[in-house]
């Protein structure tokens, strides 16, 4: 989004005044309104049941008509001097708004100019100038426009570590500098989400399209993600560690839709979700390690429907899940390791409608169930270590199995 884009959007947020005559007109008609009720009220409690006529009008009377007359006619006066001062008011504020953002304009241009400089220090620059920008944009639009520029800008073209050239030392260090610049957005979404909502610096709701990145490492722990919606769709999560540690998950919609958790470590550790959506649908678990580890769900909707479990770790262990909707309706565990160890259920559903399970190491041991509901029941394939109780024991509160997983005697 550029510098004419921009332009637009100050032309279109234009000041818009009505003309004065209608303006003068309106503001009239409604004091005669005003007055009106006004009198009328007074009449009724005043239990008046008319006027007392007076044929012959003393110099009392006479001069208390002067004075009345006076006192509209400065009444008129001071209306039409309240409505140019307000309309003056919103020409000066109108002026101040456009000349800060032509402000803004400029030193946005001279930012996004620093992110084509071949330098990773000036990258660096025009990365810190775009997060200030942000915090001082004159309106939210403006903010929006600064954030879209660095979520623009992690979406470049990436070539990862892996790609380099064998013995390439000058490619390796222009990789670990450009690493460096994306890293440091990164650290700036997270710094700017982990604000309280009404900080005037915080990004709350506004939206992060980070469609299509490539996540080498990246730290968004204790990040909180309330409003407005961050998409991860089509995100290649490759290598070095990106943490969501502590993170919360409390409202808008966060997407990983079709997003690839092939290598490295992602780890959700400790987060909490207790609103709005976070959808995994359509997800690929092909390597890597993913960790739910004490992550909480409380509240709100969390999907892996369709997701495919196929090598790698994705691990719940110690999570609790307390009142959230979680759903594996459709996906696939073909070959990852899936742990759900020491995990409470005590409220909430976690469905597995129409999942399969034919070659993960997929276990549940040791985890408590008392509550909530957790249904394997149109599930198909080999059933999970540690989930049925053994010595055909009856099944613990809210655990649904297929008939053919179900101990015996249950």
């Amino acid at each position: 989004m550029g510098v004419p884009t921009l332009r637009r959007r100050a032309e279109r947020r234009g000041l818009r005044l009505w003309p004065v005559g209608r303006v003068l007109t309106l503001s009239f008609a409604a004091a005669v309104l005003v007055a009106a009720a006004v009198f009328y009220t007074g009449w009724d409690l005043l239990g008046a049941q008319g006027l007392k006529p007076e044929h012959r009008v003393d110099s009392k009377t006479l001069f208390d008509l002067v004075k009345l007359s006076f006192g509209v006619v400065a009444g008129a006066g001071a209306l039409v001097a309240l409505v140019v001062a307000y309309r003056r008011q919103r020409v000066d504020e109108d002026g101040a708004l456009r000349e800060a953002t032509r402000l803004h304009t400029e030193r946005f241009t001279t930012a996004v100019g620093q992110l084509g400089e071949e330098s990773a220090a000036v990258r660096l620059g025009g990365v810190h100038a775009l997060a200030g920008l942000a915090d001082d944009a004159p309106t939210r639009d403006l903010r929006q426009t600064c954030i879209d520029v660095l979520c623009a800008y992690l979406r470049l073209p990436y070539t990862a570590e892996a790609d380099l050239p064998a013995g390439d030392a000058e490619a390796r260090h222009a990789y670990l500098a450009l690493r460096e610049v994306r890293h440091t957005v990164i650290r700036l979404l997270r710094d700017h989400l982990r604000l309280e909502p009404d900080h005037p610096h915080s990004w709350h709701g506004h939206d992060l399209d980070l469609t299509n990145v490539t996540f080498d490492g990246g730290d968004l722990s204790e990040a909180s993600f309330s409003g407005g919606t961050v998409s991860f769709e089509g995100a290649t999560f490759s290598a070095g560690t990106v943490s969501f540690d502590g993170a919360k998950f409390s409202g808008g919609k966060v997407r990983f839709f079709t997003a690839k958790f092939s290598g490295g470590t992602v780890s959700f550790e400790g987060a909490t979700f207790s609103a709005g959506t976070v959808s995994f649908t359509a997800t690929e678990f092909s390597g890597g390690t993913v960790r739910f580890n004490r992550a909480t769900f409380s509240g709100g909707t969390v999907s892996f429907i369709g997701t495919e479990f196929s090598s790698g770790a994705v691990t719940f262990d110690w999570a609790t899940f307390s009142g959230a909707r979680i759903t594996f309706d459709r996906a696939t565990f073909s070959g990852s390791r899936v742990g759900f160890g020491w995990t409470t259920f005590s409220g909430g559903t976690v469905g597995f409608e129409r999942a399969y399970f034919s070659g993960s190491r997929f276990n549940f041991h040791e985890s408590t169930f008392s509550g909530g509901t957790v249904d394997f029941t149109l599930v198909g394939g080999a059933v999970p270590d540690g989930l049925v109780p053994p010595g055909g024991s009856a099944l613990p509160t809210g655990l649904r199995l297929p008939s053919w997983w179900q101990p015996a005697s249950s």
